[in-house]
């Protein structure tokens, strides 16, 4: 999938489905803003209002889903991912970036306004306009990361307005009846087989490295989900399509506080925990309300609490002394857990290569069924994610992207049973979709044609595999940051003056998110270290016509040089389309990495093929992963083509009709 957000941190989860309700409460008290047929200025009876008599001019909230997780139950009136809205006593907005744009305009009623844009600079730029100099601007502390509250806070410096935490949720006071229950599944522990190590192991690893460091920190404080998931190795189910749990822990030199609700443990995963008491490697179980206060009272000591301020809640934050943080942008944590070591590395292998047979089966079923009618956009995202319901499987890793034609141009789309295209040998089909496997987390984008692509589609597309392989074979020195490779994936569509709208990659889990963060090719992810694995995926839109994607997952391993340097293995293991691809634009190299990459396809993918016996999928193999010519290779004089033309005629008409 596009980049998007970063790990879930406990905080937003609520947000997600409420922001419609307290736009409901605070429209129901207020005169009517005109003509709306939508139902959010309609859906709760009129009340007292929470904000009493305080002066609070504004209420933000911020529904990127647990510090950005994109698919965490969404609120009533808007079912897309990060976004963060604004409620006013006369107004309500919503931003969001360009993946759900169009999303939005389908699923907002006319209470909205929609800014296409998630800079908190425009947020803020919008606030000052909004709400009067005096006026307090109301935020929940434990909504919010540490970065993300500074930020506004720059945005709003000087400028008269106050930036005010409030203690109580005003999302808590009007929801009611209608919030739903808390989060009641089992946490659970994974199989030793399915751990890169133990979490004794990773304990002792995180104490070692608060040793080493200069300012001796006393304990880590951990905020994302992700972080106490891993580091304990156990999952759960609260946040869709993440196993992951409501949670916080403290790490100190002597003793483990994890803070979660007890009664959800599994009997294995609480003797786990509870297996070194009294020690230092005794987890003391304690409630999850009581982080802030337990927080509190610890920071009363001669200590120092070491956290990322990328996903420690500003309300934790908040009780400890300034005296007393030691502050990096991520935790020990965080940054032990994007490095994945040898079993981890093999085990995420292994997922990819049954994921791949899914991914095959799918392939081969819209052959036959695409041309008969019979697939539209919905019934085929239903279709891939059953065909991965086999072996080790625990469900999708994010909702299914499944985009025919004009759809397919919104990079993140999802079909409803309400709204789906049929999906049509004439037009390009882009299938992103990924599976939770208990020894791994996959994402895989696949753009396909089943007639007869138009010329500009097909070097699109080609040159969207010429970006993926350009990234994917490069070598680069250890310890480069993502960004400054990043545009190798661009430059064959720089090259006839073409870009896409979103980044080219993204971190990815064990049997965790499908977005891990801080993996990637972003300005605030981190240098590229061998075992880091992380999502190649350039793409092409072109609005209301087409869209293209090619992602592949990928590991950061050694290069076979002299002194050492660092490249890509690429993990997925589906061939592309080959009525796409226009040889004449691809280089002698990049035919030869084709040729390479398919002989591993089939050697790693034919064998599971056969010993599951599906010998149609080990044909349709076979066939797909034939060697390209080398004679087909593009000259150095290859011209601009047709993608060139294309934006310069687009240029010219827009000339002309100005």
């Amino acid at each position: 999938t596009p980049p998007g957000p970063s790990p879930c941190v406990p905080w937003v989860l609520a947000m997600l489905e409420s922001v419609y309700f307290l736009l409901s409460w605070v429209r129901s008290s207020l005169p009517p803003w005109g003509p709306c047929w939508g139902g959010s200025s309609t859906r709760l009876p009129a009340g007292p209002h929470p904000w009493g008599s305080s002066g609070q001019g504004m209420v933000l909230l911020h529904t990127g889903g647990q510090a950005g997780d994109p698919w965490g139950s969404p609120p009533a009136a808007w079912r897309g991912g990060r976004s963060t809205a604004v409620v006013t006593w006369d107004k309500a907005a919503l931003w969001t970036d360009s993946r759900y744009w169009t999303q939005a305009e389908r699923q907002l009623d006319c209470n909205w306004e929609l800014q296409r844009t998630t800079w908190i600079k425009s947020i803020g730029l919008w606030i000052l306009e909004a709400v009067p100099v005096g006026a307090n601007i109301s935020l929940d502390p434990f909504l919010f990361s540490i970065d993300t509250w500074n930020s506004y806070s720059q945005a709003l410096h000087g400028s008269g307005r106050t930036l005010l935490p409030i203690e109580t949720n005003l999302v808590d006071q009007v929801w009611g009846d209608q919030r739903p229950p808390p989060a009641s599944s089992e946490i659970y522990s994974l199989p030793a087989a399915f751990t890169g190590s133990s979490w004794q192991e990773k304990v002792a690893g995180i104490r070692q490295q608060m040793e080493q460091h200069v300012r001796r920190p006393t304990a880590v404080l951990l905020s994302g989900l992700e972080e106490t998931a891993w580091l304990f190795n156990l999952r759960g189910n609260d946040i869709p399509y993440n196993p992951v749990f409501y949670s916080y822990t403290l790490l100190t030199n002597t003793s483990i506080s994890l803070f979660v609700d007890e009664m959800r443990l599994s009997a294995a995963a609480r003797q786990s925990l509870r297996a070194g008491c009294p020690g230092p490697l005794c987890v003391e179980l304690q409630e999850y309300g009581q982080a802030r206060a337990h927080l509190r009272r610890y920071a009363q000591g001669n200590v120092t609490v070491w956290l990322g301020t990328e996903y420690t809640t500003y309300g934790l934050y908040g009780v400890i002394p300034q005296e007393k943080l030691l502050e990096d942008s991520y935790s020990p944590v965080m940054l032990a857990k994007a490095v994945k070591n040898a079993k981890e590395q093999e085990l995420l292998r292994a997922a990819h290569v049954r994921d791949a047979v899914a991914v095959i089966q799918y392939l081969l079923w819209l052959e036959k069924m695409v041309p008969q009618g019979q697939v539209d956009e919905f019934s085929g995202a239903q279709h891939i994610d059953m065909l991965r319901q086999s072996e080790h499987n625990r469900g999708p890793s994010f909702q299914s992207i499944s985009a025919s034609g004009l759809n397919a141009a919104l990079a993140h789309y999802s079909p409803s049973n309400r709204s789906s295209r049929k999906l049509s040998v004439d037009e390009m089909y882009l299938s992103d979709t990924g599976g939770q496997y208990l020894d791994g987390t996959t994402d895989i984008t696949r753009t396909m044609h089943w007639g007869v692509p138009t010329p500009l589609q097909k070097e699109a597309y080609t040159r969207v595999l010429m970006g993926n392989i350009d990234l994917s074979r490069l070598i680069f020195p250890p310890n480069t940051a993502g960004r400054v490779v990043e545009s190798f994936a661009r430059r064959a569509l720089w090259n006839v003056g073409l870009n896409y709208g979103h980044g080219t990659g993204h971190g990815i889990g064990n049997f965790l998110s499908v977005h891990e963060w801080p993996v990637g090719f972003q300005s605030n992810n981190v240098p590229l270290m061998a075992g880091m694995f992380t999502s190649i995926e350039p793409g092409y839109y072109r609005d209301g016509e087409f869209g293209i994607r090619i992602e592949d997952v990928a590991l950061v391993v050694e290069a076979q040089t002299k002194v050492p340097f660092l490249t890509f293995e690429v993990v997925s293991l589906v061939p592309y389309d080959r009525n796409l691809i226009d040889l004449s634009l691809l280089s002698l190299e990049q035919i030869r990495y084709l040729n390479a990459y398919y002989e591993t396809i089939r050697a790693r993918v034919g064998p599971e093929l056969q010993r599951q016996r599906l010998e149609e999928e080990y044909r349709w193999l076979q066939r797909n992963t034939e060697p390209f010519p080398l004679g087909s290779a593009a000259t150095a004089t290859a011209t601009l083509g047709t993608l060139a033309l294309a934006s310069l005629l687009s240029a010219l008409l827009a000339g002309l009709q100005a």
